[in-house]
Parts: C-alpha cells; sequence; structure tokens
C-alpha cells in the first residue's frame, strides 16, 4: 500500500488508530456549525494565526531557519511547527490559496535548514553551538522533531505527500538511525517524539517509526537521564510507564508521554501498556485535578502535586497540560469507549481551553489560576512577556507553547465531536454541527452550554437499522431523551432511521452547587457554582464599590438562578478587622447579616473587561 492509498483512508483525523473500540471521524466528516465552538474556530482562523505568524517573525524564531543570528529559547522551532500544523488542519477544513502560500513559504524556509542526513534543529550542531544531542535533558531536540512530524502528518491526512511530509520523514529516518536499538539508549528529556512517531507510522505504514516509539517508552523510567534538582519524576524518567500509579512530574511532558504509551499500546497490542495508563489516568482524576479539569499546582516545575494538594491561587493549570489531557483523554476514549473520558474532555474544553485566549484571539492566559489575589496589568500589545508573568492575558511569552498549541487544536476541533464503529454513530461532545460518515448523515442543532437542548436530526440513512449512541454527562443528574427520562452514561438508539427523524436529548442546565472532596484542605468549606459543564467565578467588576472577592461569603441556602450575563447568588460581606497578629481563639471576622445579590460569570469569559480580582471556590456563610 502507497503512502497516498494510507493517506486517503484517513479523513483528517489527528489521531487515526489502526484498530481500537472506536474509529475518529475527522475534519472531513464532522463541521462545525455556528455556536459556542464555531465563533473559536473562526477566531482562531481570522486572527490567530496572523497573529502567531506576526510574533514568531517579530521574536526571531522564524529567521532561525535563515540563519540567523539564533534567537529564543532551545524549544523554540517547536512554536513554527505548531503554527504548520494549524495551517495544515485549517487548509483541510478551508482550502484558500492566500492561507495556503503563507503555509508554502514557511515550509520552504524549514526545508532549506534540514541537513543533508535528515538532522534539523537550529540551536544545536552549527558553529558555536553544542553539538547534536549533546543535552538530551534539556535540549529538546527530538520533542521539537515531534511537532515538526504532527505538523506532516496534519498535512498528510488534509493533502497528501507533499514537502513538510518529505522534511519530517527524513528527520524520522534520521532519528531512527541514530536513537534506534543500537544507537543512543537515551529519551528525549520532554517527551512529544512518542505519539508523533506511532502518528507517522500509521500514515506511511513503515513499521520502524512505531519500533521507535516504543522503544522511547520502554526506555522512560529507567533513569537514562541525568538526575536534576526537581528528580527525576520531572522527565517522567524515575519509574518505567508500566509500573506507576499515577502522573507525576511536569504536567504537559506527562500528558504527551502517556499519550504516545497509549498509542504504543493500542498499534503493539500491549494491555499492561494500556492498563497502566488508564490505571494512571483514574488515580490522577480522582485525586490531583482542578474543577476546571486543569492539571498542575506546582509553578516552580509547572508539576503536579502530592494527592489532594489542588490550592486554587496556586493553580498552575498550564493551558498547554490542557491540551495534552484532551489528547490523551481522546486517545484512551478511542480505545476503551468509556464516557469519563469524553466527560473530562468536556470539562477542559470548556474551562482550560476556551478560557485562555482573548475573545479577539490575539492574547492569551499561560497559566490559568483559579483565584486572583490582586488587578493584574495588562501587557502593551507589542511587548513580549515571561511566561506565567502576566496576570492578564498576554499577547506573546518569551515560552510561547500555548498559543500555538491553542491553534492547532482550535483548528482540528471538529475530529474531537464523534466516532463510528461498525454499530452505528457516537457524538462525544455537544456543538452545532453536520456528520456525515458512510450512508449516515446529522445535523445537530443545540446552543449548548448556554441550554442543554441538543437536537439530532437524520438527513440521510441506510435502510437497514444502526444505532446512535448520545452521551449524557455524569453532571446530568437530570435528563430527558424524548421526554424520557435517562441518567448519566451512554445513550443507545438502534433503531431504523429515515430521513426527517429527530432525537431530542434534554440536559437541565442549571446553576448547581459543588463541594469539594473533604481532603483537599485549600478549599475546604466552600463551594463551586457550576452550570452545565461551565464552571463559574466572581469577578471584582461585579461587585458593589470597595467590596473585594475575598470578602464573599456564599449563601447556600439561597436562592440560586440564572441572571442576565451569569448565574445570580446571594452573598453575606465579610469585613475582617485590622489585627497585628493573624490567628486567635476564635474568628474575629464581622459577617454582614444581610445578603447582597452577586452576580457569577463563566470561567472561561474572566478578565474580558479589563483588570480585575477573581475567585472560583466561594467560602459558605
Amino acid at each position: 500500500m502507497t503512502i497516498n492509498e494510507v493517506i486517503d483512508q484517513r479523513l483528517g483525523a489527528p489521531v487515526a488508530p489502526s484498530h481500537g473500540k472506536l474509529r475518529p471521524l475527522g475534519l472531513r466528516e464532522v463541521t462545525l456549525r455556528p455556536g459556542f465552538w464555531q465563533r473559536r474556530q473562526d477566531v482562531n482562523r481570522a486572527n490567530s494565526l496572523a497573529h502567531i505568524e506576526h510574533w514568531l517573525e517579530k521574536a526571531g524564531w522564524l529567521p532561525n531557519f535563515d540563519g540567523a543570528p539564533r534567537r529564543g529559547r532551545e524549544f523554540s522551532d517547536s512554536e513554527i511547527y505548531k503554527f504548520l500544523e494549524a495551517l495544515a488542519w485549517e487548509l483541510g477544513r478551508r482550502p484558500d490559496p492566500a492561507l495556503e502560500a503563507r503555509y508554502q513559504a514557511v515550509v520552504a524556509r524549514v526545508a532549506a535548514a534540514q541537513e543533508p542526513d535528515g538532522y534539523l534543529n537550529t540551536n544545536f550542531g552549527r558553529p558555536g553551538q553544542q553539538p547534536r544531542y549533546s543535552d538530551l535533558e534539556w535540549g529538546h531536540e527530538l520533542y521539537c522533531y515531534g511537532h515538526l512530524i504532527q505538523a506532516a502528518v496534519a498535512r498528510a491526512r488534509t493533502y497528501g505527500t507533499d514537502r513538510l511530509v518529505e522534511v519530517a520523514i527524513r528527520a524520522a529516518d534520521h532519528l531512527c538511525d541514530v536513537f534506534g536499538p543500537d544507537g543512543i539508549a537515551s529519551v528525549c528529556g520532554h517527551a512529544e517524539i512518542e505519539p508523533a512517531l506511532v502518528e507517522l507510522y500509521r500514515v506511511t505504514g513503515n513499521d520502524r517509526y512505531l519500533q521507535q516509539a516504543r522503544l522511547f517508552v520502554e526506555r522512560r523510567g529507567n533513569q537514562v537521564l541525568d538526575d536534576i534538582e526537581f528528580g527525576r519524576s520531572y522527565f517522567q524518567d524515575d519509574v518505567p510507564v508500566k509500573s506507576a500509579s499515577v502522573f507525576r512530574g511536569h504536567a504537559v511532558r506527562a500528558m504527551y508521554l502517556a499519550s504516545g504509551a497509549v498509542d504504543v499500546a493500542v498499534e503493539t497490542g500491549d494491555d499492561a501498556l494500556l492498563d497502566a495508563v488508564t490505571r494512571q489516568w483514574r488515580n490522577t482524576v480522582a485525586r490531583r485535578i482542578y474543577i476546571t479539569g486543569g492539571i498542575g499546582s506546582r509553578h516552580q516545575d509547572e508539576a503536579f502535586g502530592e494527592d489532594f494538594v489542588l490550592p486554587p491561587d496556586r493553580a498552575y493549570s498550564e493551558t498547554c497540560a490542557g491540551v495534552g489531557s484532551v489528547m490523551l483523554a481522546w486517545r484512551l476514549l478511542l480505545a476503551q469507549g468509556d464516557p469519563a473520558y469524553a466527560d473530562l474532555i468536556e470539562r477542559t474544553l470548556f474551562n482550560v481551553i476556551a478560557t485562555s485566549p482573548s475573545d479577539d484571539g490575539t492574547r492569551f492566559f499561560y497559566t490559568n489560576t483559579l483565584h486572583q489575589r490582586v488587578l493584574g496589568t495588562e501587557p502593551p500589545a507589542d511587548q513580549l512577556v515571561p511566561r506565567a508573568a502576566s496576570t492578564l492575558r498576554a499577547p506573546w511569552f518569551s515560552v510561547s507553547c500555548c498559543p500555538t498549541n491553542l491553534a492547532r487544536t482550535f483548528a482540528g476541533l471538529a475530529a474531537y465531536i464523534a466516532t463510528c464503529d461498525d454499530s452505528g454513530v457516537q457524538i462525544h461532545q455537544y456543538a452545532a454541527s453536520t456528520i456525515r460518515v458512510g450512508e449516515i448523515a446529522l445535523e445537530v442543532d443545540t446552543d449548548y452550554p448556554a441550554s442543554g437542548r441538543v437536537a439530532v436530526t437524520i438527513t440521510e440513512s441506510p435502510a437497514e437499522p444502526w444505532t446512535l449512541t448520545l452521551r449524557v454527562p455524569h453532571w446530568a443528574t437530570e435528563a430527558t431523551l424524548d421526554g424520557a427520562p435517562v441518567s448519566p452514561g451512554l445513550l443507545h438508539l438502534r433503531r431504523r432511521f429515515t430521513p426527517g427523524d429527530t432525537v431530542v436529548l434534554d440536559l437541565a442546565v442549571r446553576p448547581r452547587l459543588t463541594a469539594p472532596d473533604s481532603r483537599i484542605d485549600s478549599v475546604r468549606g466552600c463551594a463551586v457554582v457550576e452550570r452545565g459543564p461551565v464552571v463559574y467565578c466572581a469577578e471584582s467588576v461585579d461587585l458593589p464599590p470597595g467590596v473585594a472577592v475575598d470578602a464573599l461569603r456564599l449563601d447556600a441556602r439561597a436562592e440560586i438562578g440564572d441572571v442576565a450575563g451569569g448565574v445570580g447568588v446571594t452573598c453575606r460581606i465579610v469585613e475582617p478587622p485590622e489585627s497585628p497578629w493573624p490567628y486567635g481563639t476564635e474568628s474575629p471576622d464581622v459577617i454582614a447579616a444581610e445578603g447582597v445579590p452577586v452576580t457569577l460569570r463563566p470561567y472561561h469569559d474572566w478578565a474580558s473587561r479589563g483588570p480585575s480580582t477573581m475567585r472560583v471556590w466561594l467560602p459558605l456563610a
């Protein structure tokens, strides 16, 4: 089978396993229609891509490929590759000659920098630079290859073989020569090459790439990297993947490694490896994840904290870690079909991925705190800021992995909506969309998450029966299907559908209070207001003059309901007295007898109206 013949079987999906419980539907099979996610996808195409390209030039990261004096961090090459991946998905979604020309221009600059043996990196191996592969702990060379290959996979699955695909194949062949069974017996300090190599195997059919990915996964955890101040767990090099019980260390690294491990397990039939990642996922979700779906509670190493150490004001919750979490949960969903994975994807999409970019797609949160204690300062539009240093969305960072990661995610988002199997079609995420696979075509009409009504209309159907599967999210304890009560989980509707048939799922999307596990010390005695999959927060711009968000005490006995622009709650105001010593035998706080109405806003919209303080977890009165 030729490369193009393999490509033709993959209809524009970022992940395309050769087998598993479910088969993903790609960009040629799922199209977003006007609604929550199409708005963000359109802003990404219209604004974010040009903004990113401008900064790649301005910061000097693209000129690095032209031989200019090198600028940027050691991993800056990867941002060009993620940008190319975003362009590839966008061109696959909706071709455009001008966008194609921009893509080709960047590819030409990348290709010109590749060495004859396939090596490609602007930070190593040139005169005055460190030798190739001399700093595997921090050099990110294989990490950059991973993003190069994923960009090429996106192009291959939306267009076919082109110059970028050829560049990526030469680079992959080179690294297999250097890091194969008889080569350097180590791994990259930042996992990413593993899932990329498996996808390249799936595109080309070349088993060499799969075996190299397997080798990298098996080496990890055997102390092949030097120890560092954060410990080898930072690289996930402390314990072999099959022996670990929970995700630990640098959160993005952990997600990328686990994604690659799932890919290797699925393609090699390694059930023990798949079971190990599943175990780690379940333990992490039970103990180490924020209410938003965000991961990572330690700033110093952008890492997971210990079990139940989830302080809201110290939430790192890096945007890229949210992207990685979606990548991993999607792979597990395809392999096993458990709706719990789709539940987490939904939570992360609405409360991490949607939170990071500004409304116009030109500013971004690198980290996603759950409690902002002081007013932030908006960086100038032409200023590059240190990562996580901005308390408001910033136009660009010295480490700008998040804007490009968001760009490729939004561009390919339709490929995370639905799947199929031999029995029919499964819808995992609710968005206004058109779904077409084989003889089946569906129209999904919804303004979710504003409301919970999801109408699925059959527009084409074969004569024989097939199964439409819908997910009832875990939070939807009240839901109906065509008027009949249903419970959280999967609904399988098998029947002989005819064009014009409509199925209506109605989820009770209304405000609710959520309490934390009592072992999360930092938010004991607090509650969160959620509405459907969306987490809400209090912002200072919505409070009476002189009232701080930290003075709010939520009255859980008062009515909670929808109001214009958000959710209405009642809070009492605390007035802590000034004291020379912040401890005593009892709380000296003075709590107002009468409550005041407060409007809570969707967390993903916070800081959209200028500087504000904010908190998600509200202490109870």
